[in-house]
């Protein structure tokens, strides 16, 4: 019924719904098209089916809109038949003897009515008979096929469409899906390994055929384990791609591995090749340098320590590592060298932080406290962590004859 017209006269009502799905209240369709400000009934159309509304209505005249009125009470319309098939249908993956079957599932908005699902069609490529089988699930988002019968990295034509109480709604449009990949069925070969360090090796082989008429090699994986331990319990390594090298790490030092490579698709790993072994290089030395202490003269900082001498059970030191940085800055530069000191002209007048760690065939060692060189003119030399130094700006820095520098 009409509301107060505050003196000017209504000319026009709008109404407006809201739904579950919706954000906010939205203006209808309705018949009549304009509703006159003497009307008191209107004919709202296009509604979604199965769908709850909220209805209300809002009055304009001359000077404005006014307020709107209290909603409805919630009312729902009735079902129909779905007119909108999923989207986004895709496929393929899975294990052998699978086709994958994937899509978009429809919003609860548009399914029109309750007892929604789907129905899934497929058949291989050159055929004419249709299999379909029904998803009863309105969430339901993938259905696959499993059967002796699929042959491997086949394409399938595939629809897929949609139902409910009412009946049987419209298909996606054809697209063409291909079944699981078999194992890939050949092992590598020519596999070896070298060892890089106390916690790392290079595994080597030569490639299985990349593609068959039966699927794709994705990758390789590597099998390992140490001595005291069994092919059941071994550590897997995946390299992706066409790659015929792996670095594995993590391993523990002076231990003899077992090595076997597979070859894998989307359907799984093909057998192992023949197992080769290698065993790591002894571990780097567990003492870090010691009795770090340095000494200015002119603009000159020599810094120095004790030399490490290796355990029988470790790698012989074959150099340090000197690190070293502006204390205002985050990049770090290293220092390689044979000695036990290196002589540093700092580009300029700030503090710097330094530490030191051997180097050895079976990696870096533990690195030293580090030590803090104050930007400032001291008299005399100190010893790590002492403030005594004279630094001065330069902008480079010079080593002893053996040092080799580097980023680190």
């Amino acid at each position: 019924s009409p509301g107060i017209d505050n003196h000017s006269p209504i000319s026009m009502y709008t109404v407006q719904a809201r739904t579950p799905f919706s954000v906010g209240w939205q203006a209808l369709k309705t018949v009549p098209e304009i509703i006159n400000g003497n009307a008191v009934t209107a004919a709202a159309i296009d509604l979604s089916p199965w769908v709850e509304y909220e209805f209300r209505v809002v009055a304009s005249n001359n000077i404005g809109i006014g307020e709107p009125s209290l909603p409805s009470e919630k009312s729902r319309t009735e079902e129909a038949i779905p007119d909108m098939g999923p989207a986004n249908v895709s496929g393929g993956g899975g294990s052998r003897s699978e086709l994958v079957i994937t899509w978009e599932p429809v919003p609860e908005e548009l399914q029109n009515g309750e007892g929604f699902g789907y129905v899934v069609a497929f058949r291989l490529l050159g055929t004419t008979s249709w299999m379909k089988a029904a998803v009863t699930s309105a969430d339901a988002s993938r259905y696959v096929f499993r059967n002796e019968s699929v042959p491997p990295f086949s394409p399938y034509e595939v629809k897929v469409g949609v139902y409910n109480n009412k009946g049987e709604g419209p298909y996606s449009p054809v697209i063409t899906v291909y079944s699981a990949e078999e194992e890939p069925t050949a092992a590598p070969f020519n596999v070896s390994a070298r060892s890089l360090s106390a916690s790392e090796v290079q595994v080597f082989w030569e490639a299985v055929p990349w593609e068959t008429s039966k699927g794709k090699v994705r990758g390789y994986e590597i099998w390992y384990w140490a001595d005291e331990e069994n092919e059941e319990t071994a550590a897997k390594h995946k390299s992706n791609g066409n790659n015929t090298s792996a670095r594995v790490t993590g391993l523990k030092g002076s231990t003899l591995y077992y090595l076997m490579v597979k070859a894998y698709s989307s359907a799984g790993t093909g057998p192992a090749s023949l197992p080769v072994n290698v065993t790591t290089r002894k571990p780097p030395p567990s003492q870090a340098p010691g009795k770090l202490w340095w000494e200015s003269a002119s603009s000159r900082v020599v810094l120095n320590w004790d030399h490490v001498k290796a355990m029988e059970n470790e790698s012989e030191v074959t150099g340090y590592k000197v690190l070293y940085r502006n204390n205002r800055q985050s990049n770090t530069k290293v220092i390689e060298t044979n000695n036990t000191s290196v002589e540093l002209l700092l580009p300029d007048d700030a503090e710097y932080i330094i530490e030191v760690k051997t180097f050895s065939d079976g990696g870096d060692g533990i690195s030293s406290a580090q030590i803090r060189i104050p930007g400032m003119s001291y008299p005399d030399g100190g010893t790590s962590g002492s403030n005594a130094c004279t630094l001065s700006a330069f902008s480079t820095i010079v080593l002893s004859l053996s040092a080799r520098s580097a980023l680190w």
